[in-house]
């Protein structure tokens, strides 16, 4: 599988800023970590990123070099602003696609799985015909993963907790859509699940997340329960 990863903007184009935040900054942050999410803990998956640092990239590019290296999915992860009034996740796919194309089907995987763990006010599956959309061979899916404008989205996007839990969400949508393996080395291998613990408190959970990703444990992850 050939994921295509485009963190939006970057170099002289900051995308949405607020709070003492760039999108720019915050979306390449996301994508990094689903670069090493996903190619740690699956097999068979190539990644190549439009960008992996803070560089001016247009959009065309973006879509040409996705269209030429064949990728199977083209996954571009913003940020939105709407001057303060608007918050939570939202994503899109091309406006002109039927409802029983494969990009449907992956958006509403993705859009599941994203927000089961973001914390942010779910604002639906849409259609747009944004460029990274409409000029893509492949099917094509925009996150748009809370309100940098937003006080209280923008609180969020200050952790890298959330932004490891951002990120996994999108890894796991992936790997649901396309059917991934992990990289067990046998099938036959048996899996232990290691609970890091259960609190009734979120803050006390996200610092036992926060002792996890700092000991080198990537995939750890909050789920409520």
């Amino acid at each position: 599988m050939k994921l295509y990863l485009d963190p939006g903007h970057g170099g002289t184009d900051p995308g949405a800023v607020g709070n003492g935040l760039q999108e720019k900054e915050i979306v390449l942050d996301i994508a990094l970590r689903i670069q090493k999410l996903i190619t740690t803990h699956y097999i068979h998956v190539e990644v190549k990123m439009s960008r992996t640092k803070d560089s001016t990239i247009s959009l065309q590019q973006r879509t040409n070099e996705a269209n030429k290296w064949k990728a199977d999915f083209y996954l571009s992860i913003h940020c939105n602003a709407s001057n303060g009034k608007g918050s939570g996740y939202e994503d899109f796919i091309y406006s002109g696609l039927s409802d029983q194309s494969k990009t449907k089907k992956y958006q509403r995987i993705l859009h599941q799985e994203i927000s089961k763990v973001n914390q942010l006010a779910n604002r639906g599956r849409k259609t747009a015909n944004f460029h990274v959309l409409r000029e893509t061979s492949m099917a094509a899916l925009l996150t748009e993963n809370g309100f940098i404008d937003n006080k209280a989205d923008a609180n969020l996007m200050k952790k890298s907790t959330w932004r490891q839990q951002v990120a996994l969400g999108h890894v796991h949508g992936i790997a649901k859509s396309f059917q991934l393996k992990r990289t067990e080395t046998k099938a036959t291998s048996p899996i232990y699940r290691v609970i890091g613990g259960a609190f009734a408190e979120r803050t006390n959970a996200e610092k036992r997340l926060q002792m996890l990703l700092k000991a080198g444990i990537n995939d750890a992850y909050i789920e409520k329960v």
